[in-house]
């Protein structure tokens, strides 16, 4: 049987702030992370995830199931502006910010798919959610920067809700790698350039430590 447990991954710590943070860290092992409406069953493999000793975690915002590992960016952020507290336009914001510093070094053109996903045509890049809480809303993304999408296939049952644009389309036949796509700039390289467009995103939006 998967044991579940309470996410406490670095960016938990985000939820205690009265402020507008952000952090981008880099998980240290693989992960699985269920949505706040996810069961183990439904989600994992749960053999393979068993076998292999892979923490699963749940978090309290929405969307499916996610697998972290260190091939991956993960970006996140609590905003109390009320100005910005609409989910829909937020979203847009992230990732036209995350969009724009992947650009400055690629060669190629990247859009919003589905509610909230980052995508080239019809391959997935990155995949965020969202948390309302009292007088704030989390934010937590997931770029995939160098995950092969076998892995995500190994792990993960298909979800039960997906975006339009799926169709239908397995783990590896949807989801794809930033690195596949051409990118040469290094994971640390890509932090640095996100971190500095989050910061003129919203101009009292500071970067968390990550020690906290």
């Amino acid at each position: 049987m998967v044991i579940v447990s309470e996410y406490n991954l670095p960016d938990i710590h985000l939820l205690n702030q009265q402020s507008n943070k952000f952090l981008l860290w880099i998980p240290d092992k693989q992960y699985i992370v269920l949505g706040a409406s996810n069961k183990a069953d439904d989600s994992v493999v749960e053999s393979l995830v068993l076998r292999d000793n892979i923490s699963v975690l749940k978090r309290r915002t929405g969307g499916q199931t996610v697998m972290l590992t260190p091939n991956n960016l993960i970006i996140s952020a609590v905003i109390t502006d009320k100005n910005v507290m609409k989910p829909k336009d937020l979203f847009n914001k992230f990732n036209n910010h995350i969009i724009a510093a992947i650009e400055k070094d690629h060669f190629v053109r990247f859009r919003t798919r589905g509610i909230s996903d980052i995508a080239l045509g019809e391959k997935k890049i990155m995949g965020s959610s969202m948390y309302r809480g009292k007088g704030m809303l989390f934010y937590h993304a997931v770029l995939n920067f160098d995950e092969p999408a076998t892995t995500f296939q190994k792990y993960l049952k298909h979800p039960k809700n997906e975006p339009d644009y799926r169709k239908g389309r397995s783990h590896h036949e949807f989801v794809t790698s930033l690195k596949e796509t051409g990118y040469t700039k290094s994971i640390f390289h890509l932090k640095n350039e996100i971190n500095d467009s989050l910061e003129k995103m919203i101009p009292s939006c500071k970067i968390m430590d990550e020690a906290m």
